[in-house]
């Protein structure tokens, strides 16, 4: 069998597994008929953006594993307007549960990525503004950066995953695919461990 490297732009509203629990669940099946593949990692229901599925165990491993630490980037829309120091808590790290968070990468976007519409579209009030921040975490902890921003006062209401290490989404549109080039999966295999 050869080996699969697959980057979706998942949709929101879409599990990040083939398996379907119940009838009201879109899931990977319904936009990749490829047997045996599974995702690296995950996003939750609620979050769009890049995902990578393989059926390479190693490779699977290889990015997973946190003593890789590969960036995985986002933009996070959020609630109001961030100011220096709900960034720089961001950048250092917070306290989420029991589990204080390595530091990041964060920058307030100056100007509003151009995404496509969501469908349903975001929750906004008209009273308070949204804003956009670029965060590139090391590690992958269960809704993090929702966590994160919501910690620091500013919750999270799109989010989008547009990076993994050196895999960019650029202009897939949600729901499609494509394989990895042979750069994009050279440049993954040979990042060096932290």
């Amino acid at each position: 069998m050869n080996n699969r490297y697959i980057i979706f732009h998942k949709p929101y509203g879409v599990l990040s597994q083939f398996t379907q629990e119940s009838p009201k669940h879109i899931t990977l099946k319904q936009y990749i008929d490829i047997p045996d593949i599974y995702p690296v990692g995950r996003l939750d229901w609620d979050s769009e953006g890049l995902l990578l599925l393989t059926n390479h165990g190693q490779f699977q491993h290889r990015l997973a594993h946190p003593r890789f630490r590969h960036q995985r980037t986002y933009w996070s829309q959020v609630e109001r307007i961030p100011d220096a120091t709900a960034i720089h808590q961001l950048q250092k790290g917070v306290e989420i549960q029991d589990y204080r968070t390595r530091p990041a990468q964060v920058r307030l976007l100056l100007e509003e990525p151009s995404v496509i519409q969501r469908i349903p579209p975001i929750r906004t009030r008209k009273n308070i503004p949204t804003a956009w921040l670029e965060i590139t975490l090391t590690e992958g902890k269960n809704r993090q950066v929702r966590r994160m921003t919501a910690t620091v006062g500013f919750p999270t209401l799109r989010l989008i995953r547009v990076s993994i290490a050196n895999i960019q989404l650029h202009d897939l549109a949600p729901g499609e695919w494509r394989e990895l080039t042979t750069l994009e999966l050279t440049s993954l295999n040979h990042a060096p461990e932290n």
